[in-house]
């Protein structure tokens, strides 16, 4: 290709809303341009990295045995009040009806779909295992889109859906898809963690998140300093610490406490560290059909994961209780301890078994002293968002927070969906089950901006040797000087021969303009022909390190295979 033909418009100026660096670059480098909010064109050089993606992510997919599908943008509405979900997944799902009346929703994912497909076909276990899946655009609609390809509400995504007749099979396929995703990722040059997560609307037993290690990440991700153990903040577990409660004597009942509410404040009441507190979280529950107040007891010291708590109730999503909420069912907002009626409540299972603690009266300045959790029968579940600092719960070595953005995820999903679509098949019996699944997803025009947020500099982008959309950029450095251009040509030729994807920069720019945008759009290599050519010498520029070799006009071609 060459420049002075190619639809590449750079611009120095940044979109006014663009606060990443992949977002700033990839549109003034003219990879991508923003046709309306979270939805973006993808232009010459931004389709020729997405579809090098593409072909990684099929390669490797198609190399386990994956077979590649296409299914509809849309899906009827009916299949998605099938499964459960039309109301669970929220305002993300967008919902239209046709001039027939017939209400259809954009696929923000398709496990419904595929099993629609599935159903009927797959009759035996004879014919399982199966694992189908598309490359295709998907919806999501985005409160606030935001950080261009990262949170758009188009997007290009990689979807798969396996069918098993039990649960070991599952866990194989499960296996396969993590090792092949690696394998994806590692091809890509990126540098991530695969990490346990919750699943959220999917929903099945259990999901790990692929997590690209990035400083702009919008995920926190606690990672073991002893072992590979890494996990999503939203489901990161640790290992329980031990209170020394022989320092602290208290005598059962209730005590004054005139207008001390908070931890912090009861703290210093007491004289005693916060871990010997009860903490309340009251969250307004918003489900499909109703509302209500849900009590969530954490020790202290710790803080409520909302992730966690979500999963656990049930709920659609949460809003913060306000005193109105509360006096209504009979609650006062700083004294609620967890010995409440006809409301439900959830205490942290580090709580379990606990002694010699100070938890809310249910009565205006009043607090308990001595409380005990002993032989109560709460539901006790892992609540705590999962400190720096912390006891990891396999191998005992210290937890730490860094950060990442999510590029795919994988589900063991069991029979979910096949039960709630009546998808069947006969097993060794002869008896009718429903199809265990797996779903896995990968965010193929997400990795586009990933790639950038992971390898750029201050000058641009930096793509790695497999997402380039060039391996080569030859700059010429004036195309009015025949000799340099009559060199360029003929390397550009050459090496197109040899199946190398070459730029050549033929157009009539100075030479500063040219070494900017070769700096912006990222190439990973330059070849400058300029005025050493006379002496039978030219320049390789590595992008990644901007360090500048000469190398003999003779040797140059060799030196470029070598390095291409």
């Amino acid at each position: 290709m060459r420049f002075s033909k190619l639809f590449a418009p750079t611009t120095k100026d940044a979109p006014k809303d663009a606060l990443l660096p992949s977002h700033i670059y990839l549109v003034r480098a003219g990879f991508v341009s923003q046709i309306g909010s979270g939805i973006y064109n993808f232009l010459p050089l931004g389709k020729i990295v997405l579809d090098k993606i593409r072909a990684i992510v099929k390669e490797e997919l198609d190399n386990v045995g994956c077979q590649e599908v296409q299914l509809g943008f849309i899906t009827p509405s009916e299949l998605w009040k099938e499964s459960g979900r039309y109301d669970k997944f929220g305002k993300e799902l967008l919902r239209f009806k046709d001039r027939k009346n017939n209400e259809f929703v954009l696929g923000p994912t398709h496990e419904e779909a595929m099993v629609d497909l599935v159903k009927n076909r797959i009759k035996s276990y004879k014919q399982l295992p199966l694992n189908l899946y598309q490359i295709n655009t998907k919806f999501r609609d985005e409160a606030r889109p935001r950080y261009g390809l990262l949170r758009g509400r188009e997007f290009l995504m990689k979807d798969g859906y396996s069918f098993h007749e039990n649960d070991e099979d599952l866990k194989r396929e499960y296996a396969l898809i993590e090792k092949t995703y690696a394998k994806i990722l590692d091809r890509l040059g990126l540098t991530y963690r695969a990490v346990e997560a919750d699943s959220g609307a999917i929903g099945g037993s259990g999901s790990k998140e692929f997590m690209v290690i990035a400083d702009n990440g919008e995920d926190d991700i606690v990672i073991c300093d002893g072992c590979e153990y890494a996990a999503n903040i939203e489901a990161a577990k640790r290992t329980k610490s031990i209170l020394k409660d022989d320092e602290v004597e208290m005598q059962a009942g209730e005590f004054h406490t005139p207008d001390v509410k908070t931890i912090e404040q009861l703290s210093d009441f007491f004289k005693i560290p916060s871990e010997f507190f009860v903490k309340a979280v009251a969250k307004k529950a918003i489900f499909s059909d109703h509302e209500e107040i849900i009590l969530f007891f954490v020790r202290g010291c710790d803080q409520l994961q909302e992730t966690k708590a979500l999963s656990i109730c049930g709920a659609l999503d949460f809003e913060d209780a306000t005193d109105a909420d509360l006096q209504s069912v009979g609650l006062i907002a700083g004294f609620i301890g967890p010995d409440v009626e006809n409301i439900k409540v959830y205490v942290d299972g580090e709580l379990e078994d606990e002694e010699m603690l100070i938890c809310g009266a249910n009565r205006e300045n009043y607090h308990y002293v001595g409380y005990t959790f002993k032989d109560k029968e709460f539901d006790f579940v892992d609540l705590v968002t999962v400190e720096e600092g912390d006891i990891c719960t396999r191998c005992g070595g210290k937890l730490s927070t860094t950060k990442g953005i999510e590029v795919g995820h994988i589900f063991q999903l069991g029979t979910q969906y096949s039960e709630a679509l009546g998808a069947t098949f006969l097993d060794r019996n002869g008896k009718a089950q429903p199809f265990v699944m797996g779903t896995y997803g990968i965010g193929v025009s997400r990795l586009v901006a990933v790639i950038i947020e992971q390898h750029h500099d201050d000058r641009g982008c930096i793509w790695t040797k497999e997402s380039a959309p060039f391996d080569v950029d030859i700059i010429v450095s004036n195309v009015k000087d025949e000799v340099q251009s009559a060199f360029a040509q003929k390397l550009y030729e050459q090496l197109r021969q040899k199946g190398k994807s070459v730029l050549l920069d033929d157009r009539a720019d100075r030479f500063g303009v040219k070494i900017s945008d070769f700096e912006l759009c990222g190439f990973p290599l330059a070849v400058i022909v300029g005025k050493g050519l006379k002496e039978d010498k030219v320049q390789i520029v590595n992008r990644k390190t901007l360090v500048k070799e000469e190398v003999a006009i003779d040797k140059i071609f060799d030196k470029l295979m070598e390095l291409v």
